[in-house]
């Protein structure tokens, strides 16, 4: 069936007999995909049972040629809109080719180089594609509205937080939903939202980026997409590269747009916690109604994410704030059965009650004696204090030694930490010995574990032992 409607069109474009026709993997959308050769001519034909949407892609692929947009040309259409062929950009897919680092979370310098050549074109993406483009061609909305919003917190509301079991009042969850559309419909730009802006849909050809699977796209804000692309939650983008992919992007958006860079943040979180929302509506959707565990099996990664954000509370949607720190904090939608990331535990003690065992039974890791930095315990107004409180953290940081100690510690244990998510092992055990375990050894642990948080895609456990804390980030 597939040979027979692509046939006359590959035919009639290339002037060669069809000799070969290979189906592609499934997309997920309702399109079928084909590679079709014959001669030396390779294209990739499309079959669509839904037309709208296929003029929708045939529309914007057009436009954005015109514009100099890397996308696909498409190259001959069938009569009833069904079935199309287009330029084939080959086998090299984005998502592909960084799966080393979203499996360890640590990019490499040729994956990062990737992902900022990605996020770079995105502006040009959002300006250039809306120029002179007719908004009622896309589908199955013109713009990024308040029903559209709706549609995705409803999504979250009765896929996601119903299916979670945790009890809320609807009328007060709703008030704050009303509030954050308000806040998320500020802006009414004319620019283009790809809506599915992920490394699925990027294809890498001569070493730059193209993209496909647009047809979703509408008139919305920029923020979206960059939300979108650098908080996906498979992604485990660590966040210093997450910073310096804003970064890319912002430089890139100067050609078209001056903006405030603290406000365009602020603007940014709005957007990063509305995905997150959307993201975890559709894995409850798939995994609890459609009985798909493998999108329940993303649910920590998305929530992970959102433990992140939640470090700056959310004070104008209080109530919506409240359920989700509840639901960040459920041990039974962290805990995640294939997630073999690396555990680092961290340790502060006092020596003369010995040094913490090693329970994991993996015998590797570190021990380091704080006793060379300057003790805030040898004075009488420090004692009533310990190494999280303020005045301990000011003392300590003043006189500067316990910063050049952290710093041979963090280059130490960075690379132990780095090739051991290589190696794909699964415990390290680091340890900060002091006098009493109460101020230097406890400002160690707590700043070597935010260090490597913010490094790495890891599980980070902090054991405070003469204070009788354990917590885990």
């Amino acid at each position: 069936m597939a040979a027979e409607t692509l046939r006359p069109l590959f035919e009639s474009y290339t002037g060669q007999k069809l000799a070969e026709i290979t189906e592609l993997p499934a997309s997920g959308s309702n399109r079928r995909y084909f590679r079709l050769k014959g001669g030396n001519v390779s294209l990739i034909g499309a079959i669509g049972t839904n037309h709208e949407e296929n003029h929708s892609f045939i529309y914007l692929a057009r436009h954005f040629r015109e514009k100099g947009l890397r996308v696909p040309a498409v190259l001959a259409v069938s009569e009833d809109g069904g079935a199309y062929i287009q330029e084939d950009l080959g086998d090299q897919v984005l998502f592909s080719m960084v799966a080393q680092g979203r499996e360890s979370g640590l990019y490499s310098s040729v994956e990062t180089d990737l992902l900022r050549r990605t996020i770079e074109q995105l502006p040009r993406l959002q300006f250039l594609g809306a120029k002179g483009l007719d908004w009622k061609n896309c589908y199955p909305q013109e713009a990024f509205d308040a029903r559209m919003i709706d549609f995705d917190l409803n999504y979250f509301k009765y896929c996601f937080l119903k299916a979670t079991g945790l009890e809320f009042n609807e009328i007060q969850l709703q008030e704050d939903f009303e509030k954050f559309k308000s806040d998320l419909l500020q802006e009414d730009d004319n620019t283009f939202l790809y809506r599915d802006f992920q490394a699925r849909n990027v294809m890498i050809k001569d070493g730059e980026p193209w993209f496909i699977d647009f047809q979703g796209g509408r008139r919305g804000p920029i923020y979206y997409d960059v939300a979108s692309f650098i908080w996906q939650a498979r992604s485990r983008f660590p966040e210093d590269l997450k910073q310096e992919l804003i970064r890319t992007y912002l430089r890139a958006l100067q050609q078209f747009k001056q903006v405030d860079e603290t406000e365009f943040r602020s603007r940014l979180r709005l957007f990063v916690l509305f995905r997150t929302l959307q993201v975890l509506g559709a894995y409850g959707f798939r995994g609890y109604f459609e009985k798909k565990p493998h999108f329940l099996a993303s649910v920590p990664y998305a929530l992970s994410n959102l433990r992140k954000l939640l470090e700056i509370p959310f004070s104008d949607y209080p109530y919506l704030n409240s359920l989700l720190e509840q639901l960040a904090s459920m041990p039974e939608l962290n805990e995640n059965p294939q997630d073999h990331r690396l555990s680092v535990h961290i340790y502060s003690f006092a020596y003369k009650k010995g040094i913490p065992t090693d329970t994991t039974g993996n015998g590797g890791g570190y021990v380091f004696d704080c006793r060379s930095v300057n003790n805030p315990g040898k004075y009488e107004y420090y004692r009533q204090f310990n190494g999280t409180d303020p005045e301990v953290i000011k003392f300590l940081e003043d006189d500067g030694e316990v910063t050049t100690f952290l710093d041979s510690v963090y280059k130490l244990v960075d690379a132990h930490a780095k090739r051991f998510i290589e190696r794909k092992f699964t415990n390290l055990q680091v340890c900060f010995g002091c006098t009493g375990g109460q101020h230097r050894s406890v400002y160690c642990a707590e700043h070597l574990a935010r260090h490597l948080m913010d490094k790495f895609d890891i599980k980070v456990t902090i054991t405070h032992r003469e204070l009788n804390i354990e917590k885990m980030l």
